[in-house]
């Protein structure tokens, strides 16, 4: 509904940085038309003490009238022509947006057991055969387990932990269930059960 009269944000130009405000803005636009450089820089430093006050947080940080001048360069889509009193050139930084950074977890074939299993088995997968080996299969094959009893992954028996050995060692570890035996698994010992976020009725 558009009445006429009124003025809504909405049919407004978008603010590059709304937190200054739209009088700001306007300010700045204004400052750009003055005809004489020396003025045009004095209603700069003018805007840039009232920027201040309206971000008064921003004082918190340090080089923060650098960061003011910067902001004002971009707010005037660098069209003021003045004697900038702090280097701008890299005032665009503000606007670049981070890269995305990479998954620490790497790739993990079944990643509710986590980088840790992940690479004590593939270690075991380039181990000898001997006590050394069969130890380390023992402590990660119970580790496994209680992982699966804290993701509440559906099946949490022998079988489902020696079928993820196989499968993540590429069938190189084949857990024997008739002479292996887990630990017993103590429910109240393990870490609880992430929660959905959802509340009970």
């Amino acid at each position: 509904m558009n009445i006429q009269g009124l003025d809504y944000n909405t049919q407004r130009e978008p603010l590059l940085m709304p937190e200054y405000g739209r009088e700001i803005q306007r300010m700045i636009d204004h400052a750009i038309t003055l005809p004489d450089k020396a003025e045009r820089l004095r209603c700069a430093k003018s805007i840039v003490k009232l920027m201040a006050n309206k971000v008064p947080q921003i004082r918190d940080n340090n080089g923060y009238e650098q960061t003011l001048w910067d902001h004002l360069y971009l707010m005037s889509h660098k069209q003021l022509d003045i004697d900038w009193p702090f280097d701008i050139s890299e005032a665009e930084k503000f606007h670049n947006k981070p890269q995305p950074m990479p998954l620490p977890q790497g790739d993990i074939r079944l990643r509710h057991y986590g980088r840790l299993v992940s690479e004590m088995l593939n270690k075991i997968k380039e181990m000898p055969e001997g006590a050394e080996r069969e130890e380390l299969i023992r402590l990660t094959a119970n580790q496994m387990k209680r992982d699966l009893i804290q993701w509440g992954h559906g099946s949490i028996d022998d079988e489902k932990v020696a079928d993820d050995i196989a499968r993540m060692t590429d069938g190189a570890v084949q857990l024997d269930l008739s002479h292996f035996t887990f630990e017993r698994i103590n429910l109240n010992d393990t870490p609880a059960k992430r929660s959905s976020g959802k509340k009970k009725k």
